[in-house]
């Protein structure tokens, strides 16, 4: 499916900082000046900056998807290949069963759920999470914090006094990105960012000591469909028979053939209705629809979530 393109969707959102963040730079500088915990810095809008790297974010929301996926799943590939389950990315072991497997459309239908989405060893990921810039480096607010780690048996300092530098105000930007996504993956997205937005779980450093809590805020999602038309009122594929009615969101199953779409494991079908009309893309090709603000993407999620409980046979 890699080779083809049949839907997209980008999720623009910010995220501030509830409290103190730390996503630690992976080396200490030679300045004794500086604490000795950085945070991550790069070149942007003309200076130097902090930002939330795009591999630390996939990171989390990776870790917490697998989480809700082995709660209503398994954590291990069972005998019944319909229920859901979540591998364990590190454990290369665990893919030994597609050893002797080669076409992509196997690996795909055999592979956990996690993996189908966040991708793994054998196949490639849907999902693309830009770096997280700030909105206005005026508005940060970045201090110094000390501490000291505690030895376990004898209740002393084991290391330290250290201290660690941390961010606790402002705005940073980012987008995710979906490629050839089922509506269930989609949900799951908005299950992750519903739960980090809770502070269900943090990110970067510290997270168990009440550092890395932010709060989400969902800006737009824009859901492409680059190999259709609007005629009519109705969303057309090019060079199939398929049509739907403008105000429909629609999975990759629904582009594929009933034999394809069973050999790659994606539902057909795999659409659900939604207030937002689609309109042309630019050049006049392809077919896309936005969801503008808070409340409407919640409202594409809620859609999206409907697809996700009824995979788990749950009623929406």
């Amino acid at each position: 499916m890699h080779k083809r393109f049949v839907n997209h969707c980008t999720i623009d959102l910010t995220l501030t900082p509830c409290g103190p963040i730390l996503i630690k730079s992976g080396k200490e500088g030679a300045d004794p000046t500086k604490p000795d915990m950085e945070f991550v810095e790069t070149f942007h809008a003309g200076g130097r900056s902090i930002y939330l790297p795009g591999s630390s974010l996939k990171g989390a929301l990776r870790a917490h998807a697998e989480r809700i996926v082995r709660t209503v799943g398994s954590d291990r590939r069972p005998d019944d290949a319909s229920r859901l389950w979540a591998s364990d990315p590190l454990d290369l072991k665990g893919y030994q069963y597609l050893d002797n497997v080669k076409d992509s459309q196997t690996i795909y239908r055999l592979s956990s759920f996690t993996d189908q989405f966040f991708g793994s060893v054998a196949i490639s990921s849907r999902a693309r999470i830009e770096d997280a810039y700030p909105v206005d480096r005026a508005q940060l607010k970045i201090e110094e914090r000390n501490g000291v780690a505690i030895d376990r048996v004898f209740g002393s300092v084991a290391v330290g006094p250290f201290n660690y530098q941390v961010c606790t105000a402002g705005e940073f930007r980012t987008k995710i990105h979906l490629k050839n996504f089922t509506l269930a993956q989609l949900g799951l997205v908005g299950l992750v960012l519903r739960d980090l937005d809770d502070g269900w779980f943090g990110l970067g450093f510290a997270k168990s000591r009440g550092m890395g809590l932010v709060s989400v805020k969902l800006d737009s999602a824009v859901v492409q469909y680059p190999g259709c038309v609007l005629e009519a009122g109705q969303i057309k594929a090019l060079g199939a028979a398929q049509s739907w009615p403008h105000t429909t969101l629609l999975g990759a199953g629904e582009f594929l053939e009933a034999d394809e779409a069973s050999r790659y494991g994606f539902p057909k079908p795999d659409h659900e209705e939604t207030p937002v009309a689609a309109q042309p893309m630019d050049l006049n090709f392809g077919v896309q629809a936005t969801w503008s603000g808070p409340i409407q993407v919640k409202d594409l999620f809620t859609r999206a979530v409907s697809s996700w409980s009824r995979l788990l046979g749950v009623a929406a």
